[in-house]
């Protein structure tokens, strides 16, 4: 599974608009979210579809984005993280 290219970014154009939002991170590049020093998330893509590498704890977690209902899931999960 490769790091999402230009074109699979663009799919998410959406979530990563709201990702920006957020102030407690910070886009080093674009797909590729900081917390402080530490890298956040950042995505992928594959034959199965798109998928985010985010850490909600210590290690990171893959968890699928590629429909709606699995990003709105996503964003509830980050702000969540984000929160505690």
């Amino acid at each position: 599974m490769r790091h999402a290219r230009s074109d699979a970014l663009d799919q998410l154009d959406d979530l990563l608009a709201t990702l920006r939002t957020l102030p407690e991170l910070r886009e080093k590049s674009r797909g590729s979210f900081y917390r402080g020093s530490r890298g956040f998330l950042h995505f992928h893509e594959d034959p199965a579809g798109l998928f985010v590498d985010v850490r909600l704890h210590d290690d990171f977690e893959r968890l699928r984005v590629s429909t709606k209902a699995e990003r709105v899931t996503f964003i509830r999960l980050v702000k969540k993280a984000l929160a505690a």
